[in-house]
């Protein structure tokens, strides 16, 4: 009999060139913010509000770091770990966690207890903390081509679709969402519609993000994706399943990144990550779905 799985979630929250560690009085330990995965809730979500429940700090996820797998009370434990930029937020002692202390990495990687941890720490450490961020979303699921009437550029969301697109207003900004793009299909468009509403902004049509102009001029695409990656703030772009393989795949090979098979599930979410200088493409976390599994 396979024992019970715990997910959970964590992160290095960082700022200022330090990270955060914390003290657990219950085990007498420091170790990195993290905490089991609610009912309902994704993993990214949980790493956001275990951070706040026990430091205080709200923070913006980045990259995804590594996960740790340990066995704890007769259950096999999961725990993923993202690098998470603090942007607010003061310290409080409280039932878990009575101390927190913002150190280099170094000093951090001194007084961590459990060598996962300093495994965890030495990944966030291989790259800058400050990083460039691209949120590249699948369009959510569409009603059937077959039995749409009018123009498939028309072709709104389904039933399905809308709830994707509800969890994906919701879970884009637990990265920063700040900035919208999409290519000029509606069911693109009326995926982050509700998002850019909620952040006061309107959705930038783009046709070279689209599959009918970027498969005549696939690197036209790429261009403009280096260009909305170098503008200030975290930007979303809503693309089709005929661009966005490509687009990463291209951008993967040209910055010297070995990627697995490159799917982009209707709904489905990349984070990519890009560092200075030249904008080098330096990790690609795929969330497949935004809502959580039942």
């Amino acid at each position: 009999m396979s024992p019970r799985s715990i997910a959970a979630a964590g992160a290095v929250a960082w700022r200022d060139g330090t990270v955060a560690v914390v003290h657990r009085p219950r085990y007498d330990d420091w170790t990195l913010p993290k905490g089991k995965v609610d009912a309902g809730e994704t993993v990214p979500h949980a790493a956001v509000r275990e951070l706040a429940e026990e430091t205080g700090f709200r923070v913006v996820l980045g990259r995804h770091l590594n996960t740790v797998r340990y066995p704890v009370r007769g259950a096999a434990k999961r725990v993923d770990y993202f690098a998470a930029r603090a942007v607010g937020g003061a310290f409080e002692p409280n039932d878990e966690v009575d101390e927190l202390r913002w150190l280099p990495v170094e000093q951090a990687r001194e007084i961590l207890t459990y060598p996962q941890d300093a495994d965890v720490l030495a990944e966030f450490a291989r790259l800058p903390p400050a990083t460039t961020t691209v949120l590249l979303v699948r369009h959510a699921k569409a009603g059937k081509r077959g039995a749409w009437k009018g123009p498939d550029s028309q072709r709104p969301l389904s039933p399905a679709g809308l709830r994707q697109a509800a969890a994906l207003r919701e879970f884009l900004p637990l990265f920063g969402a700040a900035r919208m793009y999409s290519a000029p299909p509606e069911r693109c468009v009326q995926t982050i519609a509700g998002l850019a509403q909620d952040l006061g902004r309107t959705v930038r049509i783009e046709p070279v993000l689209g599959e009918q102009e970027y498969s005549d001029r696939p690197g036209r695409g790429m261009r403009r994706l280096r260009e909305i990656a170098a503008e200030t703030g975290v930007p979303v772009v809503s693309s089709q399943g005929g661009v966005i393989p490509g687009l990463i795949s291209a951008c993967a090979k040209e910055s010297g990144l070995d990627l697995p098979e490159v799917r982009a599930k209707k709904g489905s979410l990349w984070v990519l990550t890009f560092v200075h200088p030249g904008l080098r493409l330096v990790a690609a976390d795929y969330y497949p779905s935004p809502l959580p599994k039942p």
